[in-house]
């Protein structure tokens, strides 16, 4: 019968805690693991992160403002290929939208992965070189909106 007095740890779960610095029989003795001397040896004498050893750090050498296009980059929403084959014959961005795999505001790229096997007139604002071969190779026609 086991009595709480006779528990112990699974085998392994436990082991001893290596004494540093007790000699060089020990394994740990001299540096103690700490390697040679200086700040980082010492206890407590840990570097905060970012810190470049007094040179001037990289967060404050860098611009904190200035130029950024974001607010006038040209962002396209990508489809593939295959999403399109399930769509009809002629897909623009009207059935895109209502398929839910565009953006209402957003320009709209086709790329060339998946297959098309019937002809489709496809309305986009931009084609990939693949994308476009493909569409084409099937009998169909890629055609490039205005944006």
């Amino acid at each position: 019968m086991n009595l709480l007095s006779n528990l112990s740890p699974g085998e392994g779960a436990t082991h001893y805690r290596k004494r540093v610095g007790r000699g060089i029989g020990s394994g740990l003795g001299g540096y103690s693991g700490k390697g040679g001397k200086g700040q980082t040896q010492r206890s407590g004498g840990s570097i905060r992160r970012g810190f470049e050893g007094g040179q001037t750090p990289l967060h404050r050498r860098l611009p904190k403002f200035g130029f950024s296009n974001v607010a006038f980059e040209t962002r396209y929403d990508i489809v593939n290929l295959s999403q399109l084959v399930d769509l009809g014959s002629t897909v623009g961005p009207e059935q895109l939208i209502a398929k839910g795999l565009v953006n209402k505001r957003a320009l709209i790229k086709i790329l060339g992965t998946g297959e098309v096997k019937s002809a489709l007139h496809v309305k986009a604002h931009k084609f990939s070189e693949k994308a476009k071969s493909a569409i084409e190779k099937a009998g169909g026609k890629a055609e490039v909106l205005s944006v």
